[in-house]
């Protein structure tokens, strides 16, 4: 199947639940985020402010800044690049590219602090091949923190056998 009709398909599963059904699924998943080893282990962790259709990460965010952790969100800068941020509380936060918000805050430099990268996808497979919404923005910043463990989160159904991939793809460790 290719990308596109991957895409496709993953949303018309979507389609099927409900908000109330997948903020239900979300807090399971958030569930097993928060009690995540390498996640209470991190200093620094990637995280990413969810739009209506994704896992809701707000309460990680919450969490894991409410622990002093530093939490970095991404800020969409140019045509499929993105940088990332210090997140300092929900007043910072404005809206950005596509609806999503983002942190108003200086761009962190330092990369390789960078502990953890939790990462949204429209799909995984059993091997951590990751389907994007298509534009790139994960794939070209995930290769400049090859030292992160990059843990994906999605819904049960956005699991499937195979995800096309191509020469700039970039796999996760693991899927939630």
């Amino acid at each position: 199947m290719l990308k596109q009709e991957l895409r496709k398909e993953i949303r018309r599963r979507k389609r099927q639940f409900s908000r109330e059904e997948l903020q239900a699924f979300s807090a399971e998943i958030m569930q097993r985020l928060l009690a995540h080893p390498r996640l209470n282990a991190a200093r620094t962790i990637l995280l990413y402010h969810a739009l209506a259709d994704e896992v809701d990460t707000h309460e990680a965010i919450r969490h894991f800044s409410q622990q002093g952790k530093t939490i970095l969100l991404p800020k969409v800068i140019g045509e499929g690049e993105m940088e990332v941020r210090v997140y300092d509380g929900p007043d910072t936060l404005q809206v950005g590219a596509f609806g999503i918000l983002e942190p108003s805050g200086r761009p962190f430099e330092r990369l390789g602090d960078i502990d953890v990268a939790v990462v949204p996808g429209m799909g995984f497979d059993p091997s951590g091949n990751r389907l994007g919404r298509g534009k790139g923005y994960y794939d070209r910043f995930l290769v400049k923190i090859p030292q992160a463990y990059k843990l994906g989160i999605c819904f049960a159904f956005q699991k499937v056998d195979a995800v096309p991939v191509d020469e700039y793809d970039v796999r996760v460790d693991e899927v939630l």
